[in-house]
């Protein structure tokens, strides 16, 4: 449709003038309502609090998969794991990034579980891929995992340091380009008896004694959890190191 000019002549009464419609360049002729000055404020203050979401904990508990491992002392990470989500009420049944997954919240924290499910030697082919994807400060990602050089059911939280010899944690460090600065919370698991090899050990089984000291420790450590979470790592490591039984944990 043309739309042809309002051609008035000279002599056109002023009068006649109130008649004509007049148009404000700042009206809005639309039915849509403009946004004002205080929406537009309201639409950067939503994009800024999008933005600033806090980053999730990654918790991650290493061992094996397969029911030929479970209750085995190489995998007291993973029920470190499970007794961190029965305590906080989080599924671990997802299958993504090559692990059981779960995602909840420690108190407002967002935190993520994960038991890698690559066989232990290449546990950081899924940690790197969490961290990753949600692109996670190293300080929140916390490796769980058993250490034979802590007395049994021994708890130790430690905010940085090397795989010690342990084949999962070295594959963590490797995938995550070396990177050795991130917290681990390290099981008891105890030596060897007399000449046992060390890898026959970590895939036996606990007996009922050691079962029940056990039970106090994984109770002990998803509180400690929580304390790290929640209220940062030093509350966390005074309450852990300075415990001279799993028991003591207990408050």
């Amino acid at each position: 449709m043309q739309v042809h000019a309002l051609r008035l002549p000279w002599s056109t009464p002023t009068s006649m003038l109130r008649f004509i419609p007049r148009f404000s360049p700042t009206r809005n002729n639309s039915p849509f309502p403009l946004p004002s000055s205080s929406s537009s404020s309201k639409i950067v203050m939503t994009a800024s609090t999008e933005t600033s979401k806090p980053k999730p904990w990654l918790l991650v508990g290493l061992g094996n998969p397969g029911s030929v491992y479970r209750g085995t002392r190489h995998n007291v990470g993973f029920e470190m794991v499970d007794a961190i989500a029965e305590a906080e009420g989080i599924s671990v049944n997802s299958v993504r990034f090559k692990a059981l997954f779960g995602k909840g919240r420690i108190g407002d924290v967002p935190i993520i579980l994960a038991k890698p499910q690559t066989f232990m030697n290449a546990s950081g082919e899924s940690v790197g891929s969490i961290v990753s994807y949600y692109d996670i400060p190293l300080n929140q990602v916390l490796l769980i995992f058993d250490d034979l050089d802590l007395p049994f059911a021994k708890l130790r939280l430690l905010p940085k340091g090397g795989h010690g010899g342990h084949n999962g944690m070295r594959s963590v460090i490797n995938h995550l380009k070396g990177a050795r600065d991130f917290p681990r919370l390290r099981i008891g698991i105890g030596r060897p008896p007399g000449k046992m090899d060390s890898a026959n050990f970590v895939m036996r089984p606990f007996n009922k004694k050691e079962r029940e000291e056990l039970d106090f420790t994984f109770q002990n450590g998803a509180e400690a959890v929580r304390v790290l979470v929640l209220e940062g790592f030093n509350k966390s490591a005074t309450l852990v190191n300075s415990a001279k039984s799993s028991r003591l944990l207990n408050r």
